[in-house]
């Protein structure tokens, strides 16, 4: 394995709804997906994350298997209901107690935290209100996030507003697959800069306090399916949207032109304020989340596609053709990772931040062999992948601060229910048990390898 920079840092990811469970406990609220978890036909497996991996109770295990990994961070969510069961109002001492826990947990033992502040759970009782769809909310969201730059100042370094806004939105309020299960196709484009404005007044609170600021995106890299005109048409609109269109704001301070979808270009939500406010924002860390590229072809009018990834735009969405599939079916691509990341060196310039990857791995089918081992060389054959792939975006001169394994503990997974697993760590659901898999394992001596100097 080629060598990282000295500083290179190594981490593990999860978020709240995932793996805390206790979803009534310490006075927590509901949030959009116990309510969407509950809503029958909306999970794969009828399943919800009231208990998922037990990590309210058992969070003291998961920063021993941290610390046994040997990384450097750990990016986790906070649960924005636990904090404010109603999305606005005082905190709860319950809530801000189990993250003063996690904190001196991981201090102990020399892991830096790095927490998001919103991946995706939403106080039920700001969805009643509109939701992301409200302006309001952005300005709940900046009072939630002062209670925890004031939670978190001198004992955290950088704190992560938003997780992949763009998913949140096109999956939630778009299509409805996940929470809050809201169907509004390009309707829902308000709720984009909500979100942004959300995280521009947040960024503004936790400065204040003296935290640096950071946001993860989700990108893929968009090819076109030909060269074809209209082949490459829909690859460049789809790029825009899925890759610019929350991410040229903050970068740029101005948003990139969606004309292809015939969509104004000042829409009445995005007040004069607005752009100033977000791009004030601009983070010092860019989080990259990224699993796959995209191929984009455009549509035959006299077809209509079955494509499940087509959302309803005006071109179609596929897959890869020729790769290798996680169980997930998602294409294995590990260049990609090395071609969006030049990407936005090359898009952004000087005005993009140092970049730490907040989120690569993939789900694969696994199960303990007769002696409790769980060999799953498919994942390590993708980490090692990814990770060599990130090393080639390093020497082409991308500023890549770390890389985050996505994720530590097999979790409860969307809409999939229990039914995919992403972790390094196998959890048996029925007893919450935690066995370090292969890859698990592999990891921990790569990490070692590169703190001792020996990997080549």
């Amino acid at each position: 394995m080629p060598r990282f920079p000295a500083a290179f840092r190594w981490g593990a990811g999860t978020s709240s709804y995932q793996v805390e469970g206790g979803v009534h406990e310490g006075g927590r609220g509901e949030s959009v997906w116990d309510r969407f978890a509950h809503t029958e036909g909306t999970i794969l497996d009828a399943s919800t994350g009231d208990e998922a991996c037990d990590s309210y109770h058992r969070y003291a295990e998961d920063v021993r298997l941290l610390a046994e990994l040997g990384v450097d961070v750990y990016r986790f969510s906070v649960a924005w209901p636990r904090i404010q069961p109603e999305g606005t109002g005082p905190a709860v001492k319950a809530g801000l107690d189990y993250y003063d826990r996690l904190l001196d947990g991981l201090a102990e033992r020399g892991i830096a935290a790095v927490p998001t502040l919103y991946h995706w759970d939403l106080p039920q009782a700001l969805e009643d209100q509109g939701g992301w769809l409200s302006r309001e909310t952005a300005y709940r969201f900046a009072e939630y996030a002062a209670i925890m730059a004031d939670f978190f100042a001198g004992r955290v370094e950088t704190v992560h507003t938003l997780n992949e806004p763009f998913i949140h939105l096109a999956l939630g309020y778009a299509l409805g697959t996940h929470a809050p299960g809201r169907t509004l196709g390009f309707e829902a484009l308000p709720g984009a800069h909500h979100q942004l404005l959300g995280h521009g007044l947040a960024a503004a609170e936790l400065r204040a306090r003296g935290l640096r600021v950071g946001l993860a995106h989700n990108y893929t890299p968009v090819r076109a399916a030909s060269s074809a005109p209209a082949d490459i048409a829909a690859a460049h609109a789809y790029d825009v949207l899925h890759n610019r269109v929350l991410t040229d704001p903050l970068l740029l301070g101005r948003y990139a032109d969606l004309s292809f979808f015939g969509l104004d270009d000042a829409p009445e939500y995005v007040h004069p304020e607005d752009l100033g406010i977000i791009a004030a924002g601009r983070p010092d860390e860019l989080g990259v989340n990224y699993y796959n590229p995209t191929t984009a072809a455009g549509l035959d009018p006299l077809a209509s596609s079955n494509s499940p990834l087509s959302f309803g735009l005006p071109f179609e969405l596929r897959g890869v053709e020729g790769a290798e599939v996680t169980a997930f079916g998602w294409p294995i691509v590990p260049d990609g990772l090395r071609e969006i990341l030049v990407t936005l060196k090359d898009r952004y310039g000087d005005a993009l931040p140092p970049i730490l990857v907040t989120e690569n791995g993939c789900s694969t089918v696994d199960a303990p062999d007769p002696d409790g081992v769980v060999h799953d060389e498919a994942r390590i054959a993708f980490l090692d992948g990814h990770i060599r792939a990130l090393h080639e975006a390093v020497e082409a001169g991308v500023d890549v601060a770390g890389y985050v394994v996505w994720t530590l503990l097999d979790n409860f997974e969307w809409d999939q229910g229990y039914q995919q697993r992403f972790g390094i760590v196998r959890v048996d659901f029925d007893t919450f048990a935690r066995t370090p898999k292969d890859s698990f394992h592999w990891l921990r001596a790569l990490i070692a390898e590169h703190r001792t100097g020996s990997a080549d």
